[in-house]
């Protein structure tokens, strides 16, 4: 940077005075709230190509209802993502909160099929655009997984601890003779 940009900056004149370009300006700001998640990318590109074979294929009333169906899907996703994200890290506490957003998310999304149906919305076109988001998910899960580190420590296949793990608690087991005695 030479002495004109600062010059520049210090008396309110450039990207990072005006607050335009700089890492904490609007347009920062508004690329962070705009910016998708892979799996949102995913469910985009299915929603994409749904709509796409829904106009070849179908009537325009259908593909209308489809892509009001992937618009609700993907605003309801963004925000449950947004709110997973902030309850893993600690910004929402208990689950009364989590619970309570789960319920109004969901109960905004009954209305908007409700009124969509009302308005004339073709029913199957909008649960197909609504569901848009389970082969996003099933296939997203699986290629956008971390990579498996062959390094990683593990037990040795003799081991006598996958006997004292239960897969389905995520706990010890309690040993047979432990459980007769208490």
């Amino acid at each position: 940077m030479n002495d004109g940009d600062a010059t520049m900056r210090r008396h309110g004149h450039g990207p990072a005075a005006s607050g335009s370009g700089g890492p904490g300006g609007p347009l920062a700001r508004w690329r962070g709230a705009l910016a998708l998640d892979p799996l949102e990318r995913l469910n985009l590109g299915f929603a994409s190509g749904g709509l796409a074979a829904s106009l070849a294929l179908a009537s325009p009333a259908f593909a209308t209802s489809f892509a009001l169906g992937a618009a609700l899907e993907a605003v309801n996703f963004r925000a449950l993502r947004a709110c997973c994200t902030r309850l893993l890290a600690g910004q929402l506490q208990g689950a009364g909160v989590w619970t309570a957003l789960l319920g109004m998310r969901l109960s905004m999304l009954l209305v908007s099929m409700g009124i969509a149906l009302v308005a004339g919305a073709h029913p199957l076109g909008l649960l197909l655009g609504v569901s848009t988001i389970v082969p996003a998910s099933l296939l997203g899960a699986w290629w956008l997984r971390p990579p498996i580190d062959p390094d990683a420590p593990c037990l040795a296949p003799d081991d006598p601890s996958w006997d004292r793990w239960s897969v389905w608690r995520a706990d010890d087991v309690v040993p047979a003779e432990e459980e007769e005695s208490a």
